[in-house]
């Protein structure tokens, strides 16, 4: 099974402008955008300058300083980026990439196998890996065949789509800054991080000598951090920005019907009712189970976000093969399903409302949806009391299980399925919420089903089946809409805008009408 160039047979290295196009602007277009500086403004400072760490916040310069080994489209085709070629071997158990030969660092080092290899080896490790390193738990080691090919080889046989989702996860670093890399970037992206006044702005340069044909179309990026969405849609009303990124809905909302052009990608957030299933109320499975039915999606989708998303009972966003819709409707806002549960579980009044609901106090849309279930528990008897925490001290709850319940979003959802594993809640081995072992063993089964099954037949499906059925049962999970991270909002004038799959910031393509 061959991926990249080798699988089109006919096709050569002009290859790569065309598949470009499927998710990038047109050529057309690109030639009418003017260069210049480009003006954004985003909502938080980053947490660093590692790829890595697949955190929202380092979203704006992930895809700006960096490049990943292969690319997706919107709808989740993998194309060429570092590699050119990748050839999975017909027993599933390996990956061999080719490397592009004109690729180099910013420090103007060539890119080569052995970068790759030094790359894949944070990856792997535990204490440096951040986000990637459990999507690496799938690959036993690798070989540096030659300076322009590298095999990765797996634990397993591997779903094609696990193997291309880890390829487009790894972004490569310069090995020469690999260990200092969250204070001192060096990719091999369009542009190269020339300034940082920590809480107020990046600055980026366009790269020289950039590999992909005529871009940057800008000559700087300027990514100023503004206190709050108000401060942000006002700078960009008065043209003292071109781009608010990360914004949130109802602000969104009001500056497109205000005359801005809004972007939504094609990589929402689902946000996720997280249940902490080892303490109070939350040990009882019908318990658990009620609230599938106590969220009012449609509020909450309203209220939080103005509209804009879609209601979901499952982890999934539509491009995710597990996908699917009935769950909306058979898990749909039931206040009497809900009460049944709850007499099923047999929990006294007292027991049902011995809990408070963690909410992070300083997102608004968090404050608000939260608002919603605790008014709606109101009407099923269960008085509970909102508990509202901010900054580090509720990103430490949230991530180490210091809480009963609350919302979060996860990442993720368009990907191979399994990949809902790397978001806290739903991790199967060290889960920081849910403890060693996991609890949930019908979950840690079903994942493990999921990743050994194969093709598109009967078996597949009914693997997706079985976990969609345990995440409902289970219930220490409960989705209720997709929301955009990284929503666009720009000027009139501003035109190149790319739809990333993570709905990450990618400003080589961005110029001016």
């Amino acid at each position: 099974m061959t991926m990249g160039f080798t699988r089109r047979a006919g096709l050569t290295g002009s290859l790569a402008l065309a598949t470009t196009a499927l998710f990038v602007p047109t050529d057309v277009e690109a030639q009418a955008l003017k260069g210049g500086r480009l003006r954004v403004a985003l909502l938080a400072d980053i947490a660093n300058f590692d790829p890595h760490q697949f955190s929202s916040v380092n979203f704006p310069i992930i895809k700006n300083v960096y490049d990943s080994l292969i690319e997706y489209t919107p709808d989740g085709k993998a194309i060429p980026s570092l590699a050119s070629a990748w050839t999975i071997a017909p027993d599933a158990k390996s990956v061999t990439l080719t490397l592009r030969g004109d690729v180099k660092f910013h420090g103007g080092a060539a890119l080569d196998a052995e970068a790759v290899s030094v790359n894949l080896k944070k990856c792997a490790d535990p204490a440096k890996g951040k986000n990637v390193y459990a999507t690496m738990g799938i690959v036993q080691d690798w070989t540096v065949v030659d300076p322009r090919t590298i095999r990765l080889n797996f634990k397993a046989p591997v779903p094609e789509k696990q193997i291309t989702d880890l390829l487009q996860f790894i972004s490569i670093i310069d090995p020469s800054v690999i260990d200092t890399v969250e204070t001192k970037a060096g990719g091999s992206g369009a542009f190269t991080v020339a300034e940082r006044v920590l809480g107020q702005r990046i600055r980026l340069v366009a790269n020289p000598a950039y590999w992909r044909e005529k871009e940057p179309l800008v000559s700087e990026v300027v990514l100023t951090i503004f206190s709050d969405n108000d401060a942000a849609s006002a700078a960009l009303e008065s043209g003292s920005v071109d781009i608010v990124y990360g914004g949130g809905g109802r602000a969104a909302v009001r500056l497109r019907n205000a005359g801005h052009q809004l972007f939504q990608g094609p990589g929402p957030l689902i946000q996720v009712f997280r249940i902490n299933s080892t303490r109070g109320p939350f040990r009882n499975q019908k318990f658990r189970q009620a609230f599938n039915h106590l969220m009012d999606r449609a509020a909450i989708l309203r209220v939080g976000y103005a509209g804009l998303g879609q209601v979901t009972a499952l982890p999934w966003a539509p491009a995710n093969p597990a996908f699917d819709a009935s769950y909306n409707t058979r898990y749909a806002f039931d206040l009497d399903k809900a009460r049944a549960l709850l007499k099923e579980s047999g929990l006294s009044d007292a027991e049902m409302k011995d809990w408070k609901m963690l909410v992070n106090g300083g997102d608004q849309d968090s404050v608000a949806i939260s608002q919603i279930v605790q008014q709606t528990l109101a009407r099923v008897g269960i008085a509970i009391e909102l508990d509202l925490k901010q900054g580090a001290e509720y990103v430490d709850a949230l991530l180490t299980g210091k809480f009963a319940a609350t919302f979060g979003g996860v990442g993720n959802i368009q990907k191979f399925p399994t990949r809902l594993t790397t978001n806290s809640i739903y991790r199967t081995a060290n889960n920081p919420i849910l403890g060693e072992p996991n609890p949930h063993t019908a979950y840690v089964a079903a994942i493990d089903r999921v990743n050994k099954t194969f093709g598109p037949g009967a078996d597949t499906k009914a693997a997706y089946d079985n976990l969609n059925k345990v995440l409902v049962e289970e219930a220490f999970g409960v989705a209720t809409n997709s929301y955009d991270i990284g929503l666009i909002v720009a000027a009139k004038n501003v035109g190149g805008i790319t739809l990333d799959i993570d709905n990450m910031l990618v400003a080589r393509t961005i110029g001016f009408r």
